[in-house]
Parts: structure tokens; C-alpha cells; sequence
């Protein structure tokens, strides 16, 4: 779903020609947490036509036209880490970085935060592999090696991880 600085739905378009082009579209993020605070990530699959191989959070994707954000977090855990759980949206931004010559992401992000005590049995086509990672020790390897993540994951993990401890602590 293309949409303007205020999430105000301007069309659509096909999700690689939307990336070829930098346009402004609807996307998500979600941020699973435990009851220890540690928070999921994974590791985006090796085949993927951008940021393969590279970890990232829980899980994120594109609102498909008519769905509601909460609706489409819950279908992608499903479809990318083979569980869901309840999740709540935390805050959004809009980003754009340029992922490799001629390929962007520009995207305005709804992220939500996710509560969950178990494992993922991650879809092989969406997912390499997945891990629980106490966040001080994400944000001490994201500082120390950050091309080993996402770019959108970079900019928003310490956000996220913020908006999770003052939900968990209300």
C-alpha cells in the first residue's frame, strides 16, 4: 500500500517495483519479547533478494490492501516463525535507506511488540534460523558489527526495546 509522511493511503503497487523505485509504503515490524526480556530475532533467509542472511527482528512485512496492521502481524508469525501471540502496536516511523544500488527501502513502519514463551518453527523459504538474545547483548554486537543486521533493524531496536520495557512495566 502506497501512502504519504501521514500514512494516508495514496494506491498500490507491486512490493519489488515499490522497492525499485523508493516509494513510500506500509509496512510493519514486530518485536517479540519473553518473560525473561530477552527479545527473538531472526536471521532472514539466504535466498531473500535483499538484506539475505542478515538477523533482524521477530518478523516484519507489508500490510496487504484492507488489513489491519494487528491482523497482518498475526499472519506473518504464523507464516514466517510458525507461532503468534499477542502483540500490540508500540509506535511508527518512516525510513529510507538504499539497501543496494537501485533497491530502497522507504517505508512508513507500524511496530508492535510481541509476548511469547516458547519456540519458533520457522518457515525455511522466510527464515535461516532464529534465536532469544537479551537485548544488551543485541545492542553490543548491532555496535560492534551492525552490517550482520538489517538496516531497518539498526534504526529502530533500541526504540523498540524502550517502548517493550515501559509496556512491560505499566
Amino acid at each position: 500500500m502506497l501512502v504519504d509522511e501521514n500514512d494516508r493511503e495514496l494506491g498500490t503497487a507491486e512490493k519489488l517495483q515499490a522497492h525499485l523505485d523508493g516509494q513510500l509504503h506500509r509496512a510493519f515490524s514486530v518485536f517479540v519479547f519473553d518473560r525473561q526480556g530477552r527479545t527473538m530475532l531472526q536471521q532472514r533467509a539466504l535466498h531473500k533478494y535483499h538484506s539475505p542472511g542478515l538477523w533482524s527482528n521477530t518478523c516484519c512485512s507489508h500490510q496487504r490492501p484492507g488489513e489491519a496492521t494487528p491482523d497482518a502481524a498475526h499472519r506473518r508469525l504464523n507464516e514466517e516463525m510458525g507461532f503468534d501471540c499477542p502483540v500490540e502496536p508500540a509506535f511508527e516511523f518512516v525510513y529510507k535507506v538504499e539497501l543496494q544500488p537501485g533497491l530502497f527501502e522507504h517505508e512508513y513502519d507500524h511496530v508492535l511488540i510481541g509476548y511469547y514463551d516458547g519456540d519458533a518453527d520457522p518457515n525455511p523459504e522466510e527464515v535461516a534460523d532464529w534465536k532469544w538474545v537479551d537485548p544488551s547483548e543485541v545492542a553490543a554486537d548491532l555496535n560492534a558489527r551492525p552490517e550482520l543486521y538489517s538496516h531497518w533493524f539498526g534504526l529502530v531496536f533500541g526504540r523498540a526495546v524502550e517502548a517493550y520495557r515501559a509496556m512491560h512495566s505499566a
